[in-house]
């Protein structure tokens, strides 16, 4: 199979230079400097659970492309710029494993491929350019938005199906759902809970499993759930909130990725994440006073540190 990974981060080098360890898989990872130069040079070094170099190919330019597969792991608030990019070149599909909700839309208005939706939660960290650690075993789960659709031999049934059997080939563990929509709000209440409050506080995962903090968290896991069941969306608070424990505590020594952008003076996907359930709480009539603020004070982070200007 044919990959390319556009927004080889951390998450994104793990996924890519993991596919690259099966020869029958072609890899060619979008990436920022000095990353894609240093990995045409010497390799990317994969460590931790895969631990192995391996030589994808490397690019800054993603422009004008052909694959089957694109892979799309950059930060949501640069999805518009990846799908403008990415519309330029012919793929056959294309999987969002972002954080954040809102994604899969954009890709498909400017991409004339079908888009899968995606959820991993492989740890990953970028040590240095060539350099990413597996920090914790995890799963990628795929499928489309469209309930029910991997049944009856639909389309989005046989991509999503081809997708698992490589990743699986590869060493990822990977499954094919139909209840895509659910688990995206799932993955949305986890990360509303753990990723503002460990990014305000400076703080690994750990500080969400008790305490004032955890219970701060774990309201916000619960507005997230009653906005998704004003959506339409089958997903009950305390589903909700078993689901955010269960992840803070296995990956209690972990740093949140909005904890890492505020550590790095980085903007953060809040927008995406507390912001989206708040602006979506707004037009279903739901009260969410907790996102509101964590929302607030995020943002107002971002304003102060000059990592946004909006």
């Amino acid at each position: 199979m044919e990959v390319v990974v556009f927004g080889a981060g951390s998450l994104g080098s793990l996924v890519g230079g993991t596919l690259t360890r099966v020869d029958e898989h072609t890899v060619t990872l979008v990436a920022r400097e000095p990353h894609a130069s240093t990995i045409r040079a010497s390799g990317l070094q994969l460590s931790g659970e895969f631990g192995q170099t391996v030589t994808p190919d490397a690019t800054t330019d993603g422009r004008n492309l052909e694959a089957d597969l694109a892979i799309v792991t950059v930060k949501s608030f640069d999805t518009p710029a990846a799908a403008e990019t990415l519309a330029t070149g012919a793929f056959d599909t294309v999987l969002s494993l972002q954080n954040g909700m809102g994604n899969e839309e954009t890709l498909a208005a400017a991409i004339d491929a079908p888009v899968l939706a995606g959820t991993a939660t492989y740890g990953a960290v970028l040590q240095e350019p060539g350099v990413v650690e597996c920090t914790g075993p995890g799963k990628i789960v795929l499928g489309s938005l469209e309930e029910g659709s991997t049944g009856n031999g639909s389309n989005s049934s046989t991509r999503a199906t081809s997708i698992e059997a490589a990743f699986e080939r590869a060493g990822l563990e990977t499954v094919v759902a139909d209840d895509m929509s659910r688990r995206l709000w799932t993955k949305l209440a986890i990360n509303a809970g753990i990723n503002p409050v460990t990014a305000l506080t400076g703080t690994t995962n750990e500080a969400v499993t008790s305490g004032p903090a955890g219970e701060l968290a774990r309201e916000a896991a619960r507005e997230t759930a009653r906005v998704a069941q004003a959506a339409g969306v089958s997903l009950r608070e305390r589903d909700a909130v078993a689901a955010m424990d269960n992840v803070a505590t296995e990956t209690a020594a972990n740093t949140s990725s909005m904890a890492q952008d505020v550590a790095a003076g980085r903007r953060t996907e809040i927008d995406s994440i507390n912001g989206y359930v708040v602006d979506q709480a707004a037009a279903l009539g739901v009260d969410v006073p907790t996102n509101r603020v964590l929302t607030t004070l995020v943002r107002t982070w971002e304003r102060g540190s000059g990592a946004r200007s909006d």
